[in-house]
């Protein structure tokens, strides 16, 4: 920008003036640099600018910008090299040999770079076939059982290593190629600018980052350890030697996760405005968007998460008791956050969701016994031409008969009901601690059934049109028919 008047002749006229010159030049005024002399015009020191001895423009003192804070030397001179820059470029415009001289080094140089990526490929190649042959002689450095989770690690982070050296391989190539031809010079250094500009962006930033990471982590080593000192105090809640009030020791691992998570959650809030990027647009889309996506499917969750813990601090249930939900009968292997885990008598695992457990009505049949062992109950009908004594008799001499029933506890038995037909007679005992109830009821079940024939008793309940003659009872000479055979394995 030119702004000195001299004489009559204005800052627009000069510039036109300037302008014309430069048309007139020639070819061979191109070749020659430009050069600098120092000129007074009208009483005022200027800089002129001339190419092959013809002035180009004059700079005066009076062109000079305040705010730009520049003497007329160093204007000049930052004049002279950007039309030195221009100067040069159109020069080799116009240079065939120096045009065919640039497409052979940027010809030579792509070769240079289509070998670098062969010879990565085949590098990589080699250090894959380096590595398999070491996992399978168990050479390397990893452990052996790490490999199923990690593979070969290294085969592809050497990988990984080839594709960015060649990727910065092309960059250097096309910075370099556009550098050497006058028409896409100005590329070649947007490229390396670009480059040395994104570098010293990713260092201050890094830089500028440490003070706020260094909070997180101080943030979260705090979390840590206060977290280890209630686990601590927490183990010795359930191992009995400590109390406190409202936590029991069956409670003390779904309040450790609810604490755990509470806690996290603190640390994440006080450490979020000093993670880098917390208050950029993509952090912020990505938080609402995980937000929406926990506010529309946390319904069920939430449903089952909170039955759950109604399960946990209501101690309802434990694990390892015995219990009947709905149609389901068996030993409770786990209480999660989400869904109950039952082990039934035929070896299921059934998973019932906490909703439908708390919904539901739940029978737990170990909760009153201290010592561990388990209530079992049969019910049996009889008819009323059975002494109700007998009746009685018979199944309590099953019960002592029966294999896993805790002989101290004396069995009890009820009558239920009268009914039309017969009577309703149901038989309860106590198990040994630790006897499968699915295996003590078909053990009770087969002796009642024994008892019942060795004493001519008909256990199938009398609902018919006409008294039979005879008792329908099974004889003991019978009760081995084939194919089954007596305990003593000698077949009858």
């Amino acid at each position: 920008m030119l702004q000195a008047k001299f004489g009559l002749t204005t800052p627009e006229e000069r510039v036109l003036r300037i302008r014309n010159t430069l048309r007139n030049f020639t070819q061979e005024d191109v070749q020659e640099p430009l050069k600098l002399v120092p000129v007074i015009r009208y009483n005022q020191p200027g800089k002129l600018i001339v190419m092959n001895d013809k002035p180009v423009m004059l700079l005066a003192q009076g062109d000079l910008d305040e705010g730009d804070d520049l003497t007329l030397d160093q204007a000049a001179n930052r004049v002279l090299a950007r039309m030195e820059a221009q100067r040069t470029a159109l020069r080799d415009q116009y240079n065939s040999r120096w045009l065919a001289l640039s497409a052979v080094k940027s010809t030579a140089g792509l070769l240079a770079l289509v070998a670098f990526w062969y010879g990565s490929y085949r590098s990589w190649r080699w250090v894959k076939r380096l590595y398999r042959r070491r996992i399978l002689e168990n050479r390397s450095w990893i452990p052996q059982s790490w490999r199923r989770f990690i593979g070969a690690i290294e085969t592809r982070l050497y990988a990984l290593l080839t594709i960015l050296l060649g990727i910065m391989a092309l960059y250097v190539w096309l910075s370099w190629a556009f550098s050497l031809f006058p028409w896409t010079r100005v590329w070649g250094a947007s490229l390396g600018d670009w480059s040395v500009r994104v570098l010293q962006e990713i260092a201050i930033s890094m830089v500028s980052a440490l003070p706020g990471l260094m909070i997180v982590l101080i943030i979260f080593l705090l979390t840590a350890f206060i977290l280890k000192l209630l686990k601590a105090v927490l183990n010795q809640v359930a191992e009995g030697r400590l109390q406190l009030p409202g936590i029991h020791p069956e409670t003390v691992g779904a309040t450790r996760k609810l604490i755990s998570v509470v806690v996290w959650l603190f640390a994440l809030s006080a450490a979020y405005p000093f993670l880098p990027g917390a208050n950029s647009l993509a952090f912020k889309g990505i938080s609402v968007f995980f937000g929406l996506m926990l506010t529309l499917g946390s319904a069920g969750v939430m449903n089952h998460a909170m039955s759950g813990l109604v399960l946990i601090y209501s101690r309802a249930l434990r694990k390892g008791d015995v219990i009947r939900v709905a149609d389901n009968e068996g030993l409770v292997s786990e209480i999660g956050m989400l869904a109950t885990k039952i082990i039934t008598r035929e070896n299921y695992v059934v998973t019932v969701p906490n909703a439908v457990v708390v919904s539901g009505k739940i029978t737990n049949l170990s909760a009153q016994n201290d010592g561990g062992g388990i209530n079992l109950t049969v019910s049996v009908t009889i008819g009323y031409d059975t002494p109700w004594r007998q009746v009685h008799a018979m199944l309590e001499l099953a019960a002592r008969r029966a294999l896993g029933i805790d002989q101290d506890q004396p069995p009890l038995v009820r009558q239920l009901s009268l009914m039309d037909w017969y009577i309703a007679y149901e038989l309860q005992v106590r198990l040994i601690p630790g006897q499968s109830l699915a295996a003590a009821r078909n053990e009770l079940h087969s002796h009642i059934q024994d008892v019942f024939n060795e004493f001519n008793v008909q256990i199938m309940s009398p609902n018919f049109v006409m008294q039979p003659e005879g008792s329908v009872t099974v004889a003991k000479e019978n009760w081995y028919s084939a194919p089954a055979v007596p305990p003593d394995g000698n077949k009858k």
